[in-house]
């Protein structure tokens, strides 16, 4: 359409013209506005330490706010799942347990590369089963970042033990329980004496007794292992129930909370993160707890990565965070503040490690007995479906210790358990 021009409508045309050059020029020499704050989203469970850290990486970084969301264990990872079926409502920095890494790692897709923004670097500051848990079985993607390992010992009260006639010095007390047998005949002991549970819930017996042996629920090959591990494990669980050792206190719920402060119970399998998770609990119990070696020797329970999915919409940023939280001072802060030993095995001979003690644990040597645990590690292969069927399995026992399934039915629900969970 042919437009006639007005004189008014040429000096407006002009006076706009001169108002842009005037901002193209200034854009040009000027440095732009910051954009406005950009907020981190980090999903997790427990504590991670990262309370703290947030303080301290905003203060340093004006324009970043991180929002920390801390949720029930599976909870956590079945809402991920959730995230990337739907496409959207996924962090920008999700945390994921070794018992669903391989699930996820499966979905790598869903997930930023990270060694297409550099994390290969890291590679060789980890311990090497931790970081090829998170590879893909071509070793082109990489998918997080792991922050701690869970190599196991066990806590138990001094002044329950003392109170039950049972030596309260860690070493002698290692020395009472160096099989699975042994440490439920120490419990028949306390429980006799006291009356009281001896273990928090035997589904803590099971797993680690379960990470303990060569195969867990699947081969490398993905094959279900009912009969093999899981099979010494949930035999191992059920002769606790029937010893009367355990408390019935499922994991993670109110009431096995208080039972650490109430001693409901002396003993609990400790891989390094339950001690952020006992003090948090239970501050009112500092000095009774103490640290013993794992009946059985060896084994690990926990340790997670940081994972950033794809659907973030702030990656570089979410990246840069990642880095900042797994440098060795921020991984000993988190050591130090809550228990978590991280997954660079360099930092085990680092001072602040080594020779570090918890008073709350009566002075425990945590750096030497967590450090010297995780050295030893041999990784199991956990399976895409192992979150699944661990759940499935623990769900039976939970049945037992509460009446709801037969001693002598469990194993063969468990398996059937598992098998559904395997293959849904």
């Amino acid at each position: 359409m042919k437009v006639s021009w007005s004189r008014w409508a040429q000096v407006v045309a002009v006076g706009a013209a001169a108002v842009l050059l005037a901002a193209c020029s200034k854009s040009a020499n000027t440095p732009a506005a910051p954009a406005g704050p950009v907020t981190l989203k980090i999903n997790f469970w427990g504590d991670f330490g990262l309370t703290d850290l947030k303080t301290k990486y905003e203060a340093a970084h004006p324009n970043i706010k991180i929002s920390l969301n801390s949720g029930e264990y599976n909870a956590q990872h079945q809402d991920l799942q959730k995230f990337l079926v739907a496409g959207s409502g996924a962090p920008d920095i999700a945390a994921i347990d070794e018992g669903f890494i391989v699930q996820f790692r499966s979905q790598a897709d869903k997930f930023v590369n990270l060694l297409s923004v550099g994390a290969g670097d890291y590679e060789s500051k980890y311990l090497p089963w931790k970081w090829n848990q998170s590879l893909s079985a071509d070793k082109k993607i990489q998918i997080g970042l792991g922050t701690d390992v869970g190599g196991l010992a066990m806590c138990y009260r001094t002044d329950l033990f003392a109170k039950a006639g049972l030596p309260t010095d860690r070493a002698k007390v290692s020395a009472l329980w160096p099989t699975w047998a042994d440490f439920i005949n120490v419990g028949k002991t306390y429980t006799a004496k006291t009356k009281k549970h001896f273990v928090d819930n035997a589904t803590n017996v099971m797993n680690p007794v379960l990470s303990q042996q060569p195969v867990g629920y699947f081969d490398t090959s993905e094959n279900l292992q009912m009969d093999g591990g899981p099979k010494v494990a949930f035999q191992t669980s059920l002769d606790v129930i029937a010893a009367g050792l355990s408390a019935n206190l499922p994991s993670f719920a109110a009431g096995w909370d208080k039972g650490f402060a109430n001693g409901d119970f002396a003993t609990l399998a400790c891989p390094a993160w339950m001690l952020g998770h006992i003090q948090e609990v239970a501050p009112q119990t500092k000095g009774k707890w103490d640290i013993a070696s794992i009946p059985g020797g060896g084994g690990n329970w926990g340790g997670s990565f940081l994972t950033i999915p794809k659907q973030s919409k702030h990656q570089a940023e979410a990246w840069e965070l990642m880095k900042w939280l797994v440098d060795p001072a921020q991984q000993i802060a988190i050591f130090q503040k809550v228990g978590n030993l991280p997954s660079q095995p360099a930092l085990y001979s680092d001072p602040a490690i080594q020779a570090f003690k918890k008073e709350f644990f009566s002075n425990a040597p945590v750096g030497t007995i967590f450090g010297g645990t995780a050295q030893g590690l041999t990784a199991q292969y956990l399976g895409l479906k192992n979150g699944p069927v661990r759940t499935a399995v623990e769900n039976i026992i939970n049945q037992v210790q509460g009446g709801q399934t037969k001693p002598a039915n469990a194993w063969a629900a468990a398996v059937a358990a598992a098998q559904k969970a395997a293959t849904s």
